[in-house]
């Protein structure tokens, strides 16, 4: 053991990469519904390992924050930008709203238990879970005019605050939000039959417009057909056949056929005649009963072999930006495409007739190569899967984030700033709406932003665990069990404020209230419950424009609520 302790002092890198090791094998584990989650196993596993005293340079959790940081503002930049439009403006201000609760609530609570700024900051981070606060508000501290001791106490008990109220910020959210608050919206059942309600007015359940939630049991087919039927006897063009078929309320598409053992390409004006083979394309569901009507499947291997491909295209053309899903069907470019999912700001949309595509979007298409291209040269920017990274994109946005968030203020003689982490998300803000606006450049592929977001924000937690994993007894001490509780109260006002703000103020759709108070909160374990309790997707087109407004204020709230305190 003394070996081990002397190696790892002498060596703290691998004392990070232990914590994370570790962090990243508890996190997921579940007890029954419960799981700690992977920063807070970070986090806590970096407190133990930090009893070793293990000295790391700070310099090291500013590089991987700053990384993580500009990420966030990244991945969220079109989407926040895309609410200060006129159809995203209440969802901004509803977001705006409940999020001045979140900094209010546990500032009030804090000052009321007699908490420093320290605790204070803590709370905010844990009851609100966002993790990002612990180094924004101590960044914050560092650059206060306070002693050395008290900038140390202060940011050292910043995360034994936010481990004690992160665990009922998460379940505690998850659970209001799937179980209080559809009751406070009229009860469950009422919920369900107003998303249902809302998914047949969006298009959900037609097959004209290929509504409903796209998943990976929703898979697009193509399969061969022997025609047999009667109505093929004086021939049907590829046009008739597929007009006739979306007179039935199916979307299928004629691919290609074969006849007199020749393989020929659809054309609209083809003719098939009985006993051609031809292919046809469309969602399983509807193409699997074909072979009751056209005539009975047949597998003929050089017929399907043809190139198909499913395609990411990121939305970038003005004239596709803002129009509905059946509309973009409808496109003369879009015949023989079928959309599989839509993402914004990295969360799934439901596909829906009436889902309005935003600019930023990614959005999947599945067809027949050819097709799919040029769709693609009309929607926006192929997103082909590629390793790089565009890296001077990335170091130019955090340099000039940083510089951003160095300039200083002094009111009364109290300097306020940014500071480098501030400004590091609003350059990713900034720097992933270009990229939406101009795609050409700056692609971080999602792995890569993977590891930015998680790696990075673990790498700083693992850090801040154990350098503060020395004083964390004491700290827990002084904080006292009551923090949870109060950490409860800090967790549940918010949210009860935004259900009752979206239902009698902005009077939004209950699927709405639901996704937008999970969205400003940025809590996706709640959305997931949500989901599951209302039976259907469509809170999740409430969340992305809150979500995006709640990542960047829950970060700044970090710096204002130290300067509160103080």
């Amino acid at each position: 053991m003394h070996w081990i302790t002397s190696v790892l002092q002498q060596y703290p890198e691998l004392a990070i990469f232990l914590t994370l090791a570790l962090g990243f094998a508890i996190g997921p584990l579940k007890i029954k519904t419960f799981s700690l989650g992977t920063v807070t196993a970070v986090l806590l596993v970096g407190v133990v390992i930090g009893q070793l005293k293990i000295d790391i340079s700070p310099t090291v959790k500013s590089v991987f924050f700053l990384m993580f940081l500009f990420a966030v503002g990244y991945s969220v930049g079109p989407q926040f930008f895309r609410g200060l439009k006129k159809d995203g403006l209440p969802q901004m201000g509803f977001a705006v709203l409940m999020l001045i609760s979140c900094l209010v609530f546990p500032w009030l609570c804090a000052k009321f238990m007699g908490y420093n700024m320290g605790q204070a900051a803590g709370l905010l981070a844990g009851s609100q879970t966002i993790s990002a606060v612990i180094g924004v508000a101590g960044d914050t501290i560092s650059g206060l005019p306070l002693t050395a001791a008290e900038k140390t106490d202060y940011t050292n008990v910043i995360p034994v605050c936010y481990a004690v109220t992160y665990l009922f910020g998460t379940a505690g959210s998850a659970w209001l939000l799937a179980s209080v608050a559809p009751a406070m919206l009229g009860g469950i059942e009422k919920v369900k039959q107003a998303c249902r309600e809302l998914e047949a007015k969006m298009g959900g359940g037609n097959e004209a417009d290929q509504p409903g939630m796209i998943s990976a049991d929703a898979v697009i087919v193509f399969r061969a057909y022997k025609v047999t039927n009667d109505w093929f006897s004086d021939g049907k063009t590829v046009k008739e056949l597929e007009a006739y078929l979306a007179s039935k309320g199916y979307r299928l598409f004629v691919e290609r056929l074969r006849q007199q053992n020749n393989l020929v390409e659809a054309a609209p004006d083809v003719r098939i005649r009985k006993n051609d083979l031809v292919v046809l394309s469309g969602r399983r569901e509807n193409i699997m009963n074909e072979d009751q009507w056209i005539g009975p499947e047949v597998q003929d291997h050089e017929l399907l072999n043809f190139p198909a491909e499913v395609l990411s295209v990121l939305i970038s053309k003005k004239e596709i930006s803002g129009i509905k899903v059946s509309e973009l069907r409808a496109k003369p470019f879009m015949h023989g495409i079928f959309i599989r999912s839509i993402k914004r700001a990295d969360i799934a949309v439901p596909v829906m007739g009436d889902t309005v595509i935003d600019r930023g979007d990614t959005i999947e298409l599945i067809g027949l190569k050819k097709e799919v291209d040029k769709a693609a040269v009309q929607i926006g920017y192929a997103d082909r899967p590629t390793e790089k990274t565009d890296m001077m994109f990335v170091g130019i946005g955090i340099v000039l984030g940083g510089l951003l968030g160095v300039l200083t203020i002094h009111v009364k003689g109290v300097p306020i700033s940014l500071s480098t982490s501030g400004g590091a998300l609003i350059a990713g803000l900034v720097f992933g709406w270009l990229r939406s606006q101009h795609p050409t450049f700056g692609r971080i592929p999602a792995p890569a932003l993977w590891m930015m977001n998680n790696v990075g924000l673990n790498m700083f937690i693992a850090v801040v665990g154990i350098t503060a994993g020395p004083g964390f007894v004491d700290g827990f001490k002084q904080v006292g069990v009551s923090l949870f509780l109060v950490g409860a109260v800090a967790t549940a006002l918010p949210l009860i404020t935004g259900v009752l703000l979206g239902k009698y103020i902005f009077k939004f759709h209950p699927a709405l209230i639901l996704g937008c108070t999970a969205g400003a909160r940025t809590t996706t374990a709640a959305l997931g419950a949500i989901q599951d309790a209302v039976e259907s997707k469509t809170p999740a087109l409430g969340y992305t424009v809150t979500y995006a407004v709640g990542n960047t204020l829950l970060i700044i709230w970090g710096v204002v609520i130290v300067l509160l305190m103080r």
